[in-house]
């Protein structure tokens, strides 16, 4: 077993493991949570975010950090394509 295969492995393992705790955390599907936030952003988006779209609040304003994930997923998943898909010079 050679360097990448082990990496390979070792990083599905990683993933697999999250993914496992994930879905083991999971809310029940169907069923609210019992502190819903969905009346208190209707309710004070304006004057927290000083944004009128409440859609825009939610992704920039309250779930910036999360917005910043998904656009690192993003750019990690282009990056492994460009990596596969690249010329090997032999």
């Amino acid at each position: 077993m050679n360097k990448r295969d082990l990496l390979a492995y070792s990083f599905l393992t990683v993933f697999a493991v999250f993914t496992i705790f994930s879905m083991l955390s999971m809310h029940s599907f169907g069923v609210p949570d019992e502190n819903a936030m969905d009346q208190y952003i209707i309710d004070n988006t304006v004057e927290e975010t000083g944004a009128s779209n409440g859609v825009t609040a939610v992704v920039f304003d309250y779930r910036g950090f999360d917005t910043l994930g998904e656009a690192t997923v993003l750019f990690t998943a282009v990056a492994g394509v460009i990596l596969v898909f690249r010329r090997l010079k032999k």
